[in-house]
């Protein structure tokens, strides 16, 4: 047993913590170019933590069906501007990155968690870099970019797919001198999955926590929740079913729920913690 899995079951029900996106890119699929101005990210910045935020998740490179990718060079000028001021303001800061190089500079700009969606899969530098830094790690389950996500998205048993393919990410975290304290799992939710496979995999949660390490969760205006409405319904209109997913996340005992709107989730997860009597 890790020491995650003595704290979460010592503690349990436990609230999660809410991250704020804050994108400053020019595609993303929610907010693409709103936050590309260093002003206006930190702005955001201060009313994610004001409506309950409790890190701040940056990410220099969409990772949007069909985005593009960037240079390592040119997602660093974009974030660390964003990352320095935060950090220099005491908030915990989050980088989003899949580049080694992009978490060293984020790192020494001073965030203290590296949340990589490929899991170490995308730079083989990431995972010893990683480990180097000394700072919290998300690995996410992860098939490849989205150009290949066609060719991947079949699964026989999704959550026990994700399981095992996430298990092979721990032993190779563990492998590179990653702390096993410091390292966080993600289902990976939209990344070569169909809308059906997600909710499986939401259902299937506790087998994900059941690995013993604190998770993360990221189901927020995912194009899966935007089909429950009107086909022409804005993106914000699905952070009310983020909300409730968040809450069903918590029930499952997910650490973490990553989140565009931190203000309908923070008062979702405030109704279930007074609920359960969870501990913050």
């Amino acid at each position: 047993m890790t020491a995650a899995t003595g704290e979460a079951g010592a503690r349990a029900p436990r609230r999660p913590e809410v991250w704020g996106v804050l994108n400053v890119t020019p595609d993303s699929f929610s907010d693409g170019g709103r936050y590309l101005d260093p002003g206006a990210a930190l702005a955001q910045a201060r009313r994610l933590l004001a409506a309950g935020a409790d890190v701040i998740d940056v990410g220099g490179e969409s990772t949007r069906p069909g985005a593009e990718a960037v240079t390592a060079l040119e997602e660093r000028e974009r974030a660390m501007p964003v990352v320095r001021a935060l950090a220099e303001a005491g908030i915990r800061v989050s980088i989003d990155t899949l580049n080694a190089e992009t978490a060293v500079a984020a790192v020494r700009a001073g965030a203290r968690i590296v949340n990589d969606v490929s899991g170490g899969l995308a730079d083989p530098a990431m995972l010893p870099t990683v480990a180097g830094l000394g700072v919290d790690y998300v690995a996410m389950h992860w098939r490849g970019r989205s150009e290949v996500w066609d060719a991947v998205s079949d699964y026989a048993d999704v959550v026990a797919e994700v399981r095992d393919e996430l298990r092979s990410r721990i032993d190779a975290a563990l492998a590179a001198g990653i702390a096993p304290e410091r390292l966080w799992l993600d289902p990976g939710l939209g990344f070569a999955k169909r809308a059906d496979d997600n909710w499986t995999l939401l259902r299937g949660l506790p087998a994900i926590v059941a690995l013993g390490f604190p998770v993360l969760v990221g189901a927020s205006r995912k194009r899966f929740l935007g089909a429950l409405l009107p086909p022409d319904a804005p993106v914000e209109r699905r952070d009310a079913p983020t909300a409730v997913v968040s809450v069903l996340c918590a029930e499952a005992g997910v650490r973490a729920v990553r989140v565009h709107d931190a203000a309908s989730t923070t008062q979702a997860l405030d109704v279930w913690a007074a609920w359960t009597g969870a501990a913050a």
